[in-house]
């Protein structure tokens, strides 16, 4: 295995309560399971040697004539490997069943099927697992041809296989080499299973479901198949940017977790914001303003079943009793809602190219920032069940609790560590709030302190505009009385507090073009600038260049708008993936994939498919 990849060389599988990523050479390097946010059995994405991990590849040789490629079967969360040399052509097939039951499974399948198709090639297998982020032992039985099972504290990982591997135990690895010829498959299904949910498989190492052989996987892959083409044909997106959106959405299915429909920000912890720097946060949680964005842009691709079961979860967040500080809302939960995301560094391991600390929790979760009860009213507006009883009291309350509390210094949409300021983005947000909950209360007729509300909505409009802007910048700045700009606020013409084409705006976006813009790419703010607590610096931020895209779109420049989407689109890695950063050689950066970077997407093609409708005139010629 190469010393750890570049960290967007990898496609993602997942089932919907878990998610795996696959490098493009064939390799497993991170698997956290039963869900997303547990302990991992393969991670030497993060450490290479103590990580684990399951590569099943064409044996290439030393050849120069070899060569890899990787691609998703279109429309699909099916994932292909293909290995192309002089003796033939072979592919490895990974995905996962997506589950849609409405509790969670103690169990977990990562198929991965081998063939060829043209020629003969010889394929080796290796599986590592290493429990518990590499901290727990494990012991590995065999039992019965072509099958092992790994016994960890508390989970089991069984390895099945078909004819011709023949698994070979190494001390606590297993390994195997086979050849297969033109038109021959073998199959390989790794199964997690964790104790304590309950039901069983009625012994150590002994499942329910029947032996694995090359007929059931041919089912299994028709099925998950046929889930992910009846799944996208709900969206409504006929635009110019189909394959590239329909991508985006299936990586927010991918990343959300199906019994409570909490979508988490990205698939893994620890990746660096800079190679060998310290900005490496576990992102396997539910932020409400990533989840709430998220919903969003699925709702506008017409994916309502997605958005209705996450109101759901925040509804049940409102009602929750708030947090020990007296706040409403924490910024973060655990999928389950749980809001204990107590941050510790694992030590133990090395980190992605060396880049320490590698941290599992959130010590943000304990942030304050205000933001996001605008982001959640942004969520919830568009819910026609928010005007009944139980989700219109909860969410009353939150308004009630908030005309009290929103002046308030915070920490920010960028969970600085450098302490408090009047973020301009948090008093935009908290003027999302009030001016929804305004709308919903007039549609829906039900009660509420309307007089107080626009009091206070009122109160934060002139705030904004007397002390977010600066005069001499002729440009909405990031905190009161500073001079720094803050890309979150290209959001403030999307939401409604000043129309795109404002002379304001127009001057706020001609001044972050100067500053933040570099060939398309967008910086979230100045570090140097705005110190945030954090050594050193960071690369251009995806979803602000995407924010900016549509903020073009809107503003009238749709050609430009366009000419800086499809430079963004260039920057997605082999299988249209995104992380959460552009380095400055253009290479990916940070947790993978990120919510958030797919969601800018998914909004920016629409703001942008529309804007070229209207600008190319009536003749119906694309622009």
């Amino acid at each position: 295995m190469n010393d750890y990849p570049p960290i967007a060389d990898h496609g993602m599988v997942g089932d919907l309560q878990t998610a795996a990523l696959v490098t493009a050479d064939g390799t497993v390097d991170w698997w956290c399971t039963p869900r997303f946010d547990s302990p991992s059995l393969f991670a030497s994405l993060l450490d290479s040697d103590r990580g684990g991990h399951c590569r099943l590849a064409a044996d290439l040789g030393d050849t120069d004539d070899a060569s890899v490629r990787q691609l998703y079967l279109p429309d699909t969360a099916i994932l292909i490997t293909r290995f192309m040399a002089p003796g033939g052509v072979g592919e490895v097939v990974d995905f996962m069943l997506p589950d849609e039951s409405s509790e969670p499974s103690p169990r977990h399948r990562l198929h991965r099927v081998a063939r060829v198709v043209r020629g003969s090639l010889p394929f080796e297998l290796i599986c590592r697992p290493r429990f518990d982020y590499g901290r727990a032992p494990h012991t590995v039985e065999r039992l019965e041809e072509g099958s092992v099972v790994f016994h960890g504290p508390g989970t089991d990982l069984r390895v099945e296989t078909t004819e011709p591997i023949a698994l070979h135990v190494d001390g606590t690895d297993v390994s195997a080499r086979f050849t297969l010829d033109a038109g021959q498959h073998a199959a390989v299904v790794l199964t997690s299973e964790t104790a304590g949910f309950g039901g069983g498989t009625g012994g150590p190492g002994r499942p329910e479901e029947a032996p694995l052989t090359l007929d059931s996987m041919g089912a299994a892959f028709a099925t998950c198949r046929r889930f992910w083409l009846a799944w996208l044909r709900s969206s409504r997106y006929r635009g110019r940017w189909h394959e590239m959106v329909s991508r985006s959405a299936i990586t927010l299915k991918l990343l959300t977790y199906h019994p409570t429909g909490a979508p988490i920000a990205a698939a893994t912890m620890g990746l660096p914001e800079q190679i060998g720097g310290e900005r490496n946060w576990d992102y396997r949680y539910t932020w409400v303003r990533d989840a709430s964005l998220s919903v969003r842009a699925l709702i506008d691709l017409g994916f309502r079943a997605e958005a209705d079961a996450f109101r759901a979860w925040l509804r049940d967040r409102f009602e929750a009793g708030g947090t020990a500080s007296g706040e409403p809302l924490q910024i973060m939960y655990r999928i389950d809602g749980e809001p204990r995301l107590t941050e510790e560094v694992l030590d133990h391991l090395e980190g992605y190219r060396r880049s320490a600390p590698v941290r599992a929790g959130n010590a943000a979760a304990d942030q304050i920032q205000l933001d996001i009860y605008g982001e959640a009213a942004y969520a919830l507006a568009q819910a026609e069940d928010i005007g009944g009883i139980r989700g219109w009291a909860s969410f009353a309350r939150l308004l009630d609790w908030l005309t009290e509390n929103w002046d308030r210094p915070d920490e920010g949409i960028w969970e600085t560590r450098g302490g408090r300021q009047d973020f301009t983005y948090s008093r935009l947000m908290t003027w999302v709030a009030f001016d929804r909950g305004l709308r919903l209360a007039t549609d829906y007729s039900r009660p509420a302190d309307t007089a107080r509300w626009r009091d206070v909505r009122d109160t934060v409009f002139r705030q904004i505009v007397e002390r977010g802007w600066s005069e001499r910048r002729r440009a909405f700045v990031q905190h009161y009385g500073a001079e720094v700009l803050d890309a979150s606020l290209l959001l403030m013409p999307k939401v409604g507090f000043i129309a795109p084409r404002d002379p304001d705006w127009l001057s706020t976006l001609d001044a972050m073009d100067q500053e933040l813009v570099s060939d398309s790419l967008v910086y979230r703010y100045d570090p140097a600038a705005s110190p945030d607590g954090l050594r050193g610096s960071e690369g251009t931020f995806n979803l602000c260049s995407f924010l900016y895209v549509e903020a073009l779109a809107r503003a009238g420049r749709p050609h430009q708008a366009r000419y800086a989407f499809d430079k963004m689109l260039t920057y997605a890695n082999h299988v249209g993936l995104f992380a959460e950063e552009i380095g400055p050689s253009g290479q990916q950066l940070g947790n993978f994939p990120q919510a958030f970077t797919h969601l800018a997407l998914i909004d920016a093609a629409l703001a942008l498919d529309e804007a070229l409708d209207r600008d190319t005139g009536r003749d119906g010629r694309a622009g």
